[in-house]
């Protein structure tokens, strides 16, 4: 890598450490210690996290066509695809 100045590295910067041991993986929660020095974070048993924690939608985000029409979410969604629409309609003229 070169270096574009005097007092800069010219190695590039390096990423945190990244683990594959599978057993340290499944009971310590990697990379939520903010701290330089200390261990990492244990994972508690399932009991003592609420339980809404298990009902975040992780997948991709439902479609306009699968949402309630009587849910906020419904009407947000259909907000943010017309301004997009908007946006792309916007884009195309000329002045």
């Amino acid at each position: 890598m070169k270096s574009k100045g005097k007092n800069l590295p010219k190695e590039g910067l390096k990423g945190p450490e990244v683990c594959t041991d599978p057993t340290m993986l499944t009971t310590y929660a990697m990379g939520v210690n903010y701290f330089k020095d200390g261990p990492e974070v244990a994972l508690k048993p399932d009991s003592e996290y609420p339980d809404w924690l298990f009902k975040i939608h992780l997948g991709p985000p439902k479609k306009l066509e699968e949402l309630d029409p009587d849910s906020i979410t419904y009407w947000r969604r259909l907000r943010k695809y017309n301004t997009w629409h908007r946006n792309k309609l916007k884009k195309g003229k000329k002045l």
